[in-house]
This record gives C-alpha cells, structure tokens and sequence, in this order.
C-alpha cells in the first residue's frame, strides 16, 4: 500500500509535538487533566500556534456551556428526589443476582440517557450498595456492571455523555448543523440494549473470583483498633493542656483522641478546644501498643478498655465515602485540607482496591476510588462529605429533602428538552432557563450551583478546543486522515470506518474521552471527506467509541469511582470490559451504517 508522506509545517510540527506530550502526560497521569490542559494551552500561545483572540474561545464555546448546565441540572434531579420515586420501587435485595444486575443495569443506562452518566452512577450506587448489604453479598458483583451500564446508557442522547455533546457542537462547526437531542438514539439505544443483556446475562460472570468475596466498604469499618479510656491522674503532664496540644503526640503514635468525658458526661464532638482537668477521661483509638506507648508519653492512665465500646457510644457517627475524580480532597491528604480542623471530622481508615490502610492514614494523599471512613457528629460528617465532593456508600436523606419538587423538577426540564428538541429554543438556553427556574423554585440552592460543575471538565474543554482548531485550521488533521486513507488504500469505507472506531476506542480506554473526541472528530469528518462519503457515520463512530472505555479504570470517570467499593484491581475491568468492546463494535458499525448510511 502506498504511503503519502507530505512535508508538514512549523505550526503543524509544533501542535503535534505537544499533542504527543499532552497525551503522555494523560496517560502518565502524574498531573491533572485540567492542569495538562491548561499549560499547553498557555505554550501554543507562547509559540503563536494558537492566535490571541481565540485564546479562552473554549470557554465560551456551546459544548463546554452545555456540559456546564447539564450537570447543574443532574444536580436538581437528585436533589429533590426525583430518581428515589423511581428507585424505591424497583430495587429490591430478594431478586436474583442477575436480577438485581438487570434491573439496575436498565434503569442505570435509563438515566443516563436522560442525565449525566456520572450523575446517574453516584445516584445508584449507594442503593446497589444498600442491596448488596441486605442481600450478604459483595458489591464487586454489581457494581461494575451498574458502571458499565451507565456509560453504555449516555450514548442515546445527546446530554449523556460529553464525547456526544463535543461531536455535536463539532458538526455544527463543521457542516452547519448539530446534531439534536435524539440523533444519537437509534445507535446509541440499540448499542446499550445489547449492552445491557450481555450484562446482566453473561458479563458479570467475568469479574474476578476473589472479589466476589470481599465486602471492601464494611471490612472498612470492622476497626482492628481498639477504644480505650484514658483517665488524667493529679500530677499528669497534660493538665491545662488543650485536648487539641495533645494531637501532635498522638499523630506520632497512630492515637486518634476520639473525646473526652468529664464527671461522667461525653463532652460534644472531639472537644478540641477543652482544657484538659484532673479526672477527666480521653477516650482513644489505637492499637494495643500505640496506646500503651500514647498513655505513658502523655502522663495518662487507663481508666478500663473495651472493643468498640466506651463513654462515647451513640454519640459519633462512621461514614464511609469514595473519592470523586473531582472531590477537592484527591491528590491530598486530610492534613493538606485540614479536615479536623475545619470540619470537627477525623479520618479512621482508608481502603484503596482492598488494601486498609491505618498508619498515617491523615497524611496519607488520597487518589480517586479511595474509601475513607470518616468519624465525627452526623452533622459534622454530612457537611465534610459535601464540602470534600466525596460519594457517599449509604443513602443520604439530605440529598432527597425537597420530595415535594420532585415532579416540578423533572417537568421544567423535560420541557427544556422538549422545547429544544422541537427546535423553539437553542439547547443552552432551553437548559440555561430549566437551571434559572431551579434556583428561583429553590430546587437548587444558589450555593450549589458552581459546585455542581466538574470545573476540572470545564478546564480541559476550554483549552482543547482552541488546540484543536489550530490543528484542523493547519491542515494537521487533514494530514493524519490521508495518511489513514493512505493506509487502508483499497480497503472499503466500512473498514475504514471500523478500523477509526478501534483506534478511538483504544484511545479513550488511556485517556480522557472528552480529549479522545475532541481530536478525533476532526480526524473523521476529513477521512469521510477524502474518501468522498458522508461523515455522518464517522462522526457517529467517533461518538461511540469515545463513549466506550472497558478496558482501565481510567479511560472513565465511572470506572474510577467503583474501583474502591468494588475492591477491583487494573487488570480486573478487561475480563468483563473487552468482550463488551468487541460487542460494541460489532453491533454499532452495522447500526451506524443502517442509520446513517455512507
């Protein structure tokens, strides 16, 4: 087969060299995404690849708007207990497991057709959860098919997933007209049936053996630790002390100073700031020899010890959570956001993919798919779980208070879509006038609103898109499309078409799927224009595929946030994930081409 090889120019050299960089760096994972982003952004401005005037472009563009108001209105949805009218009547822990697999499976790709697939997972897996709690069972078994759902599930519209709403915006750019809200539907939907009984018949048999039979979540809370009560005798070193000076000694021998009792009574939350008296009890928790060594150090003496027990029984509450790719504790640690201090809340334990971690564990830096089991007041705790952006493993009430909104909430935004759809209005304001009602209707609380936006989403969107349009603007992806044109030189369109949707699904399993469709798109639309066909179906190959990430459990959101519930390890997610690919493959290039023919 021929090879075109064309003589690139400066510009083109310079924009493909720091692609190459962006995507190492991506697939690294050493730095954030955003922060990846956003200084190549800064060095095609430097190098002049990139003009002034379109510098920040990005962040005014339609699709990053979109993504912006979908995920705020994502957050009305679940704030005022629209899915629990749902969920309350479907989920029940004496089905079957497949089910149990089936039904969450569906209503999983269901709202995620409807709102954003990452919304929809972190609805539903607290009730998986609860089902797996009720039903002995570990949650290894459900939830990475509830993920794998959800992901199939945003591929039918076009809020539900970004990579659709990045093509969309990309076709209007391209050929004059986006697609709509329900141009994705005849291939997406017939991937996510298919998708969703190979699921719940057949995948999750694939999930490892020896993952089934740990319960990482709730092995969490069964602390190896002991509480202990430790009394102040009349010439103790740490009378006059404040509860909070004793910290110090404490973090270097693995102590955590759960409170204080004083004649008898537990003293609020952890008592940081009470002066410590003779006859008062600290109580602690350790192990044997922490506290042993913690009690001689702080001049204490043991007032009696119990296995979870104690003076503060009924008085604190345990939460466990899982780290969000975008909760403001990943990469830190509880000492960087200074948890205790703010918050009165203190870490107990971390669990990363089945490994408990108890030393240290306020200094250790978190990543995305870590437990964290949290200790302090109820209300304490529920506001630190907020302010962190964790998930939360349990079903929190907070979350469905305004039960009496629930219908106002889905019918203001069914109407945007509808509105939109029919074309009356342009889709960001059908939903930038549905996010104006829920904050007026209270349905979303102003303060709210920005932290229902993954802002590091918003990031990399803004500073792409400009690179992107260089690149298209130098002939860059011109010049990638005739070498794959040149490649597959008498080979069919189909195959073409099949071999792009394999590259940009291998893309996307190592890198973001966002960045996998926005530099993909272009790609398409000029090797359907080299080859003289419709571009239709290679806009639409390039949606699924960028959609479609099985294989790691960084190519999606979705797959980070259950590897730590889940107890998954890397190589877990291929074993059920690449039959799934090779599935999707098979069933939306004839779909694509029965749809959208060449």
């Amino acid at each position: 087969m021929p090879l075109v090889y064309a003589a690139m120019t400066q510009d083109q050299i310079v924009l493909f060299a720091l692609l190459g960089c962006i995507f190492g760096l991506l697939i690294w994972g050493r730095f954030r995404y955003d922060l990846i982003a956003f200084s190549a952004l800064a060095v095609a401005l430097v190098a002049g690849v990139v003009p002034k005037d379109a510098a920040f472009s990005g962040f005014g563009h339609p699709a990053t708007v979109i993504i912006a108001l979908v995920l705020i209105v994502s957050r009305g949805l679940f704030a005022s207990g629209a899915i629990e009218l749902i969920t309350r009547h479907l989920i029940s822990s004496g089905r079957s497991l497949a089910a149990h697999i089936g039904i969450m499976s569906a209503l999983s790709a269901g709202l995620s057709a409807m709102m954003n697939n990452v919304a929809a997972l972190a609805l539903l897996m607290p009730v998986d959860m609860q089902a797996a709690s009720r039903a002995k069972r570990s949650p290894a078994l459900t939830l990475m098919p509830l993920s794998f759902a959800s992901i199939l599930g945003g591929m039918i519209t076009l809020i539900g997933t970004p990579p659709n709403i990045v093509i969309a915006q990309f076709r209007e750019s391209a050929l004059g007209d986006a697609y709509s809200m329900f141009d994705f539907a005849p291939v997406g939907a017939t991937i996510a049936i298919i998708g969703v009984i190979y699921i719940a018949l057949i995948g999750w048999r694939f999930i490892p053996a020896e993952r089934t039979k740990h319960n990482t979540a709730s092995e969490l809370t069964d602390l190896e630790g002991y509480v202990a009560e430790a009394s102040v005798p009349d010439n103790s070193a740490s009378i006059g002390k404040y509860v909070r000076d004793l910290h110090g000694l404490a973090e270097e021998n693995d102590v955590q100073i759960l409170g204080l009792v004083r004649r008898g009574k537990r003293l609020p939350g952890f008592a940081r700031s009470e002066n410590i008296r003779k006859g008062d009890v600290l109580v602690l928790e350790a192990g044997p020899d922490a506290i042993e060594t913690f009690v001689g150090a702080a001049g204490l003496q043991y007032a009696g010890g119990q296995k979870h027990a104690g003076a503060f029984a009924g008085t604190l509450s345990m939460s466990e959570v899982v780290v969000s790719d975008n909760a403001r504790i990943a990469g830190r640690s509880a000492l960087d956001v200074r948890l205790l201090y703010r918050h009165g809340v203190t870490l107990l334990g971390v669990s990363r993919q089945g490994k408990k971690f108890r030393e240290r564990v306020r200094k250790l830096t978190l990543q995305p798919g870590d437990i964290l089991l949290l200790l302090g007041r109820e209300k304490d705790v529920e506001d630190a779980v907020s302010w962190l952006g964790c998930l939360p493993l349990a079903p929190r009430g907070l979350q469905v208070a305004q039960r009496d909104k629930a219908w106002l909430a889905v019918g203001l935004f069914a109407l945007a879509i509808t509105l939109a759809s029919i074309g009356w209005l342009y889709l960001p304001i059908a939903l930038a006038a549905c996010v104006a009602l829920y904050v007026l209707l209270r349905i979303v609380p102003l303060s709210q609103i920005y932290e229902s936006v993954e802002w590091p989403v918003i990031v990399l969107l803004g500073s792409l898109i400009p690179i992107g349009a260089a690149l298209e603007s130098s002939g860059g992806t011109a010049l990638i499309a005739q070498q794959i044109v040149s490649w597959t030189a008498g080979y069919s369109p189909v195959i073409v078409l099949t071999i792009l949707m394999i590259v940009t699904m291998t893309l996307s399993d190592v890198l973001n799927n966002v960045a996998t469709a926005l530099i993909a798109a272009p790609i398409a639309v000029d090797i359907a224009g080299k080859l003289g066909v419709n571009p239709d179906p290679f806009l639409m190959a390039v949606a699924v595929a960028a959609s479609c990430a099985f294989l790691t459990p960084i190519g999606h959101k979705n797959n980070t946030i259950i590897m730590g519930p889940g107890g998954y390890r890397f190589g877990d997610y291929w074993r059920m994930g690449l039959p799934l690919e090779v599935l999707v493959i098979a069933v939306g290039v004839p779909s694509i081409l029965f749809f959208w023919p060449l």
